[in-house]
Formats: structure tokens, sequence, C-alpha cells
């Protein structure tokens, strides 16, 4: 079993992100693994955007701490986003509940 242990030694600076890496699971939305052997030992047509929701997903995972993740438990409201753009290209903004 790993130990995660971040070098600033603050809980919440700890990511998501640094959690998933530590115990070694992959972020990866590819179905070939990220080794382009997706269609016949090709590369497939829609390689990249998968590759590049990869990275998306990594970044806001890395955005998240652990301190966030127990705060947001804490709270008795619950966001929900309906679209992050409209038909008309204007982003939405998160709704709450409480």
């Amino acid at each position: 079993m790993k130990t995660l242990f971040h070098s600033r030694g603050e809980f919440g600076a700890v990511s998501v992100a640094d959690v998933i890496l530590a115990v070694d699971e992959p972020i990866d939305a590819t179905q070939c693994g990220g080794k382009e052997n997706c269609l016949d030992d090709r590369r497939c047509m829609t390689h990249e955007l998968w590759a590049g929701l990869n990275t998306h997903i990594f970044a806001y995972l890395r955005s998240v701490t652990l301190e966030e993740l127990v705060r947001q438990q804490k709270r008795p409201e619950v966001n929900i986003l309906h679209a992050h753009h409209s038909l008309s290209g204007k982003k939405r903004e998160p709704a709450t509940m409480a």
C-alpha cells in the first residue's frame, strides 16, 4: 500500500489528482490507454478528442483539493450544472439548490 505525502505537508494542498496518481489509477478516456493502437493497431479517428478530454479531466482533478471535497460534504446545498454553454453560446452559471 502506498502512502500519500504531499511535499508541502498541507492537507488543503493535496489534490484529487495527487491521490489518483499515488494509487496508480489511470485517468484515461481513450479506449487504447494512450497507446494509439485503437483501430487495427493504428490510432482511431477520435483519438485526439479523447486524449484532449484526458487533459481537461486531469486539470480539473488537479484543481480540486481534498479540503474542498470535505468542505462540500458539510454544505447543505447541492450544485447542479445545467450546461456549460447554452445554444446561443453564452455561459450558464451553475444552479444552487438548498
